[in-house]
């Protein structure tokens, strides 16, 4: 039997390992948007909090484990660098869309990288998708559309808060490929150390730009936020970008507007509808066929890989 065609069981306890973190980590960054609802300062600002509450901790974590930052190239720097200030981006047009449209929305458009990175990493690998990948793709693709084409038809006024959101998803994606690079050579809780740092003065600066409130009067959801998504939920994603392929990172990004609906649906009553319930069994389709590899009719064609695994 070809490892590819093997039961979960059966694959390496490295690549469960990476695949359960990042479940987990999709899981976590979907409450990311209600804690933004809930924050009582500027939406930008929530993301600042976010960056600036979660990067001693990150830091702290990261010196603990042995990463210390020292003798990385300019170029490693430069990487690091643009891949924080295009997170910073993210959040705040993110942020901003997200209080404009429903939280299944927010969520899926922001991950819009769910089909734009799997492309990155077959540009990169000069190869095609199998036809199980190709698959895959597809059953994300149709999940994605009838998870948001419900709530577009019954509030058009989502449209802003949509275009936002996409924004966001289109520089979560060069904020990946940035992070991917980085995860060549280093390893993942110093990466995100410095790029979570690189994210914090840009971050304040739009808010002040936009005029927000910046100080907040109560602290609890942005210390969730910083926990939840910035800490548990990136902190899990960076760790599996460097051991799974961008194919299976990617489709695993729709777990996160399926959480985001179901809380969406529980906290604010929006509610979930046949196509969306139908858009969930796709994804999950999606995220069987990507995690058991190729079948024995793709032939040799393995999965897109990262880069080995730096020492």
């Amino acid at each position: 039997m070809h490892p590819a065609d093997a039961p979960i069981s059966a694959l390496p306890a490295t690549s469960s390992r990476a695949f359960a973190a990042l479940v987990v980590a999709n899981v976590a960054l979907a409450f990311g948007p209600w804690f933004v609802r809930l924050a009582d300062t500027g939406p930008v600002a929530s993301g600042f909090w976010r960056i600036a509450l979660a990067a001693p901790l990150l830091v702290a974590l990261a010196w603990g484990s042995g990463g210390r930052p020292v003798r990385l190239s300019p170029r490693l720097w430069w990487i690091l660098a643009a891949g924080g200030v295009c997170f910073a981006a993210d959040l705040a047009s993110w942020h901003l869309g997200i209080l404009r449209t429903t939280l299944a929305n927010a969520t899926l458009f922001g991950n819009s990288a769910t089909l734009i990175f799997p492309v990155y990493g077959f540009l990169v690998a000069r190869a095609w998708p199998t036809r199980t990948q190709g698959v895959a793709l597809a059953l994300a693709a149709a999940g994605a559309l009838l998870l948001m084409g419900r709530s577009y038809q019954l509030d058009p006024r989502n449209l802003v808060g949509d275009l936002l959101c996409l924004l966001a998803g289109l520089l979560y994606t060069v904020y990946f490929i940035c992070m991917a690079r980085a995860r060549d050579t280093m390893a993942p809780l110093p990466a995100l150390a410095l790029s979570t740092l690189a994210s914090v003065v840009p971050l304040l600066l739009f808010a002040w730009g936009l005029g927000e409130r910046v100080r907040p009067g109560d602290w609890a959801p942005l210390i969730g936020l910083a926990l939840a998504s910035q800490v548990l939920g990136q902190g899990l994603m960076i760790y599996a970008l460097g051991k799974l392929s961008p194919l299976v990172v990617g489709i695993a990004l729709l777990i996160q507007p399926v959480v985001a609906g179901a809380v969406g649906w529980i906290v604010y009553g929006e509610t979930l509808g046949a196509p969306d319930l139908v858009g969930i069994a796709l994804v999950a389709a999606a995220l069987v066929l990507v995690r058991r590899g190729p079948v024995a009719g793709d032939a040799a064609d393995a999965d897109i890989r990262p880069v080995k695994e730096p020492a």
